[in-house]
Parts: structure tokens; sequence; C-alpha cells
């Protein structure tokens, strides 16, 4: 699927670590939300509350979950799951990483 339909889409961003990360917040009719988002090249490491999948747009990136010794690369159309109540490092390298945050 290439865009959402029938959403509330937050004007204000969710700018994170220095504007390495950008989003904005797109809430459903159901009351489900994601979050739509550019990570500039960069080494992060996020934490989360509730599992999340992070779904690749365009761009790639390398992500090692917490707990995990194995870095994995994921590119356009894959997509990786987060468990709630942890964090990943994600390590983009040369094109803006393009993403959809699915929470839940």
């Amino acid at each position: 699927m290439s865009q959402f339909d029938n959403v509330a889409v937050t004007k204000q961003a969710n700018v994170y670590f220095d504007g390495k990360c950008v989003s904005h917040t797109v809430q459903f009719a159901d009351g489900t939300k994601k979050s739509v988002g550019v990570i500039l090249p960069s080494t992060l490491t996020f934490n989360t509350g509730a599992p999340e999948i992070m779904e690749t747009v365009a761009g790639s990136c390398r992500v090692k979950l917490a707990g995990e010794s194995e870095w994995k690369t994921y590119g356009a159309g894959q997509s990786f799951n987060v468990p709630g109540n942890s964090s990943f490092d994600i390590e983009v390298s040369s094109e803006p990483y393009h993403y959809v945050c699915h929470f839940g």
C-alpha cells in the first residue's frame, strides 16, 4: 500500500536525536496509530513501550534488537518486529531510511 486514506495526521513533527529522525503520527478511524518518518545516516538506539513493526518504505538499514548479537539488514518492502518494553539499535549508512512504524 503506497498511501493511507481517511486518516488524521498530527502536524507537529516528532523530532529525535538532533533531527536525525523525524516522524509524524497518523491516526486511523479505528483509533490505531502509526508513525511515518525518515532517519538520516546515523546509528541510533530506540526504546519501545508497545511492540512495533518497522516497515521499510525506501532506503535500507541494519538493525540489532536488544539481546541479539548480530546485525540484520532490511531494505524496501521488508519489515522487522520489535518487542514491547525493549530497544533496538539502527544504523543508516548512506541514504535516508523511510519507514512506517506500526504500533501495538
